[in-house]
């Protein structure tokens, strides 16, 4: 692909992204568009999911790990290429290698969750554990770079990644002709770069916006700034896109096209993980539940119909359970009480039956009777609880207040 980075319009084009769209015919899948009552109840319009986590290797990151790889001269191809990610960078490089008869390498967090770590190896790529983090695992992977002459594949900037992702954009504008604005979730920025270029160069008037993790949101400060800059120590569930920095390619695209970036809380996250998981029956990692977890926290804002782009489902189990128990906290559904009883027999028993004349479903209970802080006849429970909402939650406060009971801090 020809394309220039002097300057953001240039950089990625139409064309670029079309062509990207053919080379990738057969390739990767023409994910669904699917609408959503619920959400369309909530935001006033019609909202319709675009489901990449149902990609090959469960993310969009394939389409521009494809188009980068299929761009290499053959000298580079022979000399093979190398990654550093967590997850879905990973599996998208290592399945366009291995579709492409290229070596890859990729290095990953030595925490990295192991399905993931798995599923890299499995599409056919050489797995290296280097680091607690990824900025530690893409010095390594540069270190490589350099030592062996295979080529880097940066997950976000560079052009042909960016054209790839923007594929994306060209199948919502013809899975949906009558589209008002686009929400996409935010890391780095080559996929809401990429279908900011394939929208806005067909549909102009199509609203384009970005979604960060509050914890980790660069686009705010450096659009403010006029050039990326970062943020230290970027902090969120959502590693998909958990970047400290934007990249330059993006940056300048997304400044100049991108309408808007907001950002999203982690109660705003794993409830809306949450939503995709039980209302549109859909697995999605938290940072392809970002747009969702927008259109959830400011409705009223959007002028429909809405697109969403799901852009992955590469989520941890263990990370599954954790982020669904969070998102049933946020909606008062999941309640934590801890309080101390008399240390008698059939005490626990009452209280147990204080919670089930309430409905309230008791999910966990720690029962401690030797501790330094209790007396003589104290007995120490928590309980973890499922309940309706808040105010069930209410109701079960109310109940245990009557039944005699302090709830501790």
């Amino acid at each position: 692909m020809s394309y220039s980075t002097a300057g953001s319009l240039r950089a990625v084009t139409l064309d670029d992204v079309r062509g990207a769209q053919k080379m990738l015919s057969g390739v990767a899948r023409v994910t669904a568009l699917e609408g959503s009552r619920h959400l369309s109840r909530q935001v006033g319009t019609p909202v319709y999911l675009k489901c990449e986590n149902l990609q090959r290797t469960g993310s969009f990151k394939l389409r521009g790990a494809y188009v980068r790889i299929s761009g290499l001269l053959p000298e580079e191809r022979a000399a093979g290429v190398v990654a550093a990610s967590a997850g879905n960078h990973a599996q998208g490089v290592a399945l366009a290698s291995s579709l492409l008869g290229v070596r890859a390498t990729v290095f990953m967090p030595k925490g990295a969750p192991l399905p993931k770590v798995g599923a890299t190896r499995e599409y056919g790529a050489e797995v290296r554990l280097r680091g607690q983090v990824v900025d530690e695992s893409l010095a390594a992977a540069q270190e490589y770079a350099y030592d062996t002459g295979a080529v880097l594949i940066h997950p976000f900037d560079h052009p042909d990644v960016i054209a790839g992702q923007g594929t994306v954009g060209l199948e919502i504008l013809e899975q949906c002709p009558e589209v008002r604005t686009v929400v996409v979730g935010m890391g780095g920025g080559g996929l809401a770069a990429g279908i900011a270029v394939a929208v806005k160069s067909l549909r102009p008037d199509v609203r384009i916006v970005g979604v960060q993790a509050a914890g980790a949101a660069a686009y705010p400060p450096s659009l403010a700034a006029g050039r990326p800059v970062s943020v230290r120590n970027p902090m969120t569930m959502a590693d998909g896109i958990r970047v400290g920095r934007p990249g330059d390619v993006p940056f300048g695209i997304v400044d100049e096209l991108v309408d808007e970036v907001r950002t999203v809380t982690e109660d705003e996250l794993s409830t809306a993980l949450l939503l995709c998981l039980e209302r549109a029956k859909l697995v999605v990692e938290p940072a392809g539940a970002s747009p969702v977890a927008a259109l959830l926290s400011r409705p009223d804002t959007f002028d429909g119909p809405v697109v969403a782009v799901l852009s992955g489902g590469n989520v941890d189990p263990v990370l599954m359970e954790r982020v669904l128990r969070h998102g049933m906290a946020a909606q008062g559904r999941y309640l934590a009480v801890r309080l101390r009883l008399t240390d008698r027999p059939g005490a626990l028993a009452s209280l147990l039956g204080t919670l089930s004349a309430v409905d309230a479903n008791v999910l966990d209970v720690s029962h401690v009777r030797t501790d330094p802080r209790l007396g003589l006849t104290e007995a120490e429970v928590e309980l973890h609880l499922e309940t309706k909402g808040p105010a069930h939650c209410a109701e079960v406060g109310r109940a245990l207040h009557d039944a005699g009971h302090t709830v501790l801090d």
